[in-house]
């Protein structure tokens, strides 16, 4: 029962944030409602950082490059990848108390069984070189990742160090932006695209490559 409770309030969370915060999947609105918070803006950020983990269909990249355009390269990473392990850790949590019914209710069936066969292969290495493409449901592999036996901690060290360097990347271009320098900006992006496009299209080769 406790389960379906959690799934009741995930499901208005994902209501909620789709009527009530549509900015989440527009970079101009979503730095403009940040920004209106002054010194509290850090932990707002963060919170959607976090939010976006969990019920929000928003690849985190979108966020990470408002937060290098709000707070610059380096605290705009920092505050990026805070808030995605804050999420992170919460869904692998998640998994584990409520378990498989909970994950299957809150992820679609046919990525469910190919990420669960993924992961039921898979080792730390494997995750490690998942979480490092951009443009895979990196999300959703934290949910799945929650259902093995393998401890919380090693799971959150493997996603922090895998989702790094695209952060670093995106909050870089994202401050890179807010200083003017096009150029840099540009340059980043179409090397985070790149990579992201190459997952996206490449994304079964690699996960059987990997497992």
């Amino acid at each position: 029962m406790a389960s379906v409770g959690v799934v009741v309030v995930f499901a208005g969370l994902y209501l909620l944030v789709r009527q009530h915060l549509p900015f989440l999947t527009n970079g101009d609105e979503l730095r403009a409602f940040v920004a209106g918070y002054g010194v509290l803006a850090p932990l707002v950020f963060i919170g959607l950082q976090a939010a976006q983990v969990l019920i929000a269909p928003v690849p985190g990249q979108i966020t990470a490059f408002v937060s290098g355009y709000l707070f610059g390269g380096v605290l705009g990473t920092i505050y990026s990848l805070i808030g995605v392990t804050i999420g992170s850790a919460i869904a692998f949590w998640l998994s584990r108390r409520y378990g498989r019914p909970f994950v299957e209710s809150v992820i679609q069936d046919d990525i469910m069984k190919r990420f669960d066969a993924f992961v039921d292969k898979a080792g730390l290495p494997s995750l490690f070189a998942l979480f490092l493409v951009p443009g895979l449901p990196d999300d959703i592999l934290c949910f799945v990742s929650g259902l093995t036996d393998i401890p919380l901690w090693k799971l959150i060290t493997v996603m922090f160090l895998g989702r790094a360097p695209a952060y670093v990347l995106v909050n870089v271009s994202g401050a890179s932006l807010a200083d003017n320098n096009l150029s840099l900006t540009v340059a980043l992006l179409i090397v985070v695209l790149g990579f992201s496009a190459w997952g996206v299209l490449r994304r079964d080769e690699i996960m059987d490559a990997l497992s």
